[in-house]
């Protein structure tokens, strides 16, 4: 089975940062997707960034210019570093990755972390 288990979660105050790590672990053929999703208290999950195995980036509007995706596909980790934190991004930050699994026949998978609280207060 493919697990994530995320780190990194924390206290911080606002304009500080954080550095969130998520590592993907099983028997897997190869990542699609990996990403970066938050659900703060009485809000839906949204999408915080996404990477593509060829390094294709997409940010919500909310924190380009203070979050950066990067990955690395030897280690099926991601990580996202949150520069510039306010309150607002108070919430549980989930990992999600999606790929393929060594199996035959093919077989794909679509898997979250158990997701790391990020507080942001002073």
């Amino acid at each position: 089975q493919v697990q994530l288990v995320e780190s990194g979660g924390g206290l911080v105050h606002p304009g500080g940062s954080l550095r969130l790590s998520c590592a993907a672990s099983g028997p897997i053929h190869s990542i699609n997707h990996m990403g970066w999703y938050r659900q703060a208290p009485g809000k839906e999950r949204e999408l915080v960034a996404d990477i593509t195995s060829g390094d294709n980036c997409n940010y919500a509007d909310s924190v380009k210019g203070r979050f950066t995706i990067s990955r690395d596909n030897a280690e099926n980790t991601v990580y996202l570093q949150m520069n510039s934190l306010k309150p607002e991004d108070t919430a549980v930050y989930y990992c999600r990755a999606d790929g393929r699994v060594y199996d035959f026949p093919i077989r794909y998978f679509e898997n979250w972390g158990q997701g790391t609280l990020v507080t942001i207060s002073s």
